[in-house]
């Protein structure tokens, strides 16, 4: 544990010291990784973007100079954008759209496909405190599909419209590989079906007038505003990325390193056993934006490297 911990500790940097994330953060990521991207394949992303049926949506009355950037920010939320009402998608699976189900969940046509798959958004990846038995995590999932739109951005032989619908999905899921919650579930006797990442967890804080889920908290804890001109600022101030844990490449990584982190960082003191509510203190909301901060910042970085080397 004590390895484990150290390990951790350099991954976040602080050795020396509902949705999937918000809008806000997605933007943040986006950001990050466009300054990263190169000239060739910034050419290459303008292009794959242009065929996404948002595209103008994104850039109305954005200035020429400005446009590529705010396509790339906009469409990094896309995949949330498709979940909600009046979308024009269709909520498949099972357990609220959220469980896979059917031989459509893991199809990869591009445009043509009207189906959410909020499924693709996660990996419940199992763990208990207290011995409780684990269910393991369905397929498809965020570890299956950035390795399939990874791959298929590389081909020579997929159409443009489907590296874009792949385009704009990586661009959502890698940031979502990196939020701790969007790689666990915790099986407990109190919860023996699991948590569904913080879903099922109730915290609150200022006399608990409200409650929150704890993946609302997560997801939103750097901020909850939708200014693309926010993001970029934000983008700006994070903490650097590590450079040895920027150059990892492995989506199954990152995914342990997110499942490992909410171990340790998300479901401690004071997050007890049962559903909640449990009262988050100042330190754990402090400590809850430095990780995250540092998880936007990797995401961002190795965002970018995945882009770089597909599209080059």
């Amino acid at each position: 544990m004590k390895t484990l911990a150290f390990l951790l500790l350099t991954v976040l940097g602080l050795t020396t010291t509902s949705f999937a994330w918000d809008e806000y953060a997605h933007m943040i990521v986006a950001s990050v990784a466009y300054d990263q991207l190169t000239p060739s394949v910034r050419q290459k992303v303008r292009t794959l973007l242009k065929l996404n049926p948002k595209y103008h949506d994104w850039v109305v009355r954005v200035s020429a100079d400005k446009r590529d950037r705010m396509a790339f920010l906009k469409a990094s939320v896309w995949a949330d954008d498709i979940k909600r009402d009046g979308s024009g998608y269709t909520r498949d699976g099972t357990h609220n759209g959220n469980r896979p189900s059917g031989p459509n969940a893991a199809r990869n046509i591009g445009y043509a496909d009207n189906l959410q798959h909020k499924y693709w958004h996660f990996i419940d990846r199992p763990f208990s405190p207290d011995g409780t038995p684990l269910v393991s995590p369905s397929v498809p999932n965020v570890k299956t599909q950035i390795a399939l739109f990874r791959a298929t951005l590389s081909s020579a032989t997929a159409s443009d419209d489907v590296k874009s619908y792949d385009l704009v999905w990586l661009l959502h899921l890698v940031a979502d590989a990196h939020q701790p919650l969007h790689a666990t579930s915790r099986f407990t006797q109190a919860q023996r079906e699991g948590d569904e990442g913080g879903n099922t967890v109730s915290v609150c804080w200022n006399r608990c007038k409200t409650t929150y889920r704890l993946h609302t908290f997560w997801d939103n804890i750097v901020g909850t505003t939708k200014t693309p001109a926010a993001a970029m600022r934000k983008a700006r101030v994070l903490p650097p990325a590590s450079p040895l844990r920027a150059v990892v490449t492995d989506e199954a990584e990152w995914i342990e390193e997110s499942f490992q982190i909410a171990q340790i960082y998300v479901y401690t003191t004071p997050i007890g056993a049962s559903p909640g509510p449990h009262v988050l203190t100042a330190a754990y909301q402090a400590s809850a934006k430095r990780v995250a901060s540092r998880r936007l910042a990797l995401a961002g970085i190795r965002l970018a490297n995945l882009l770089n080397e597909a599209l080059k």
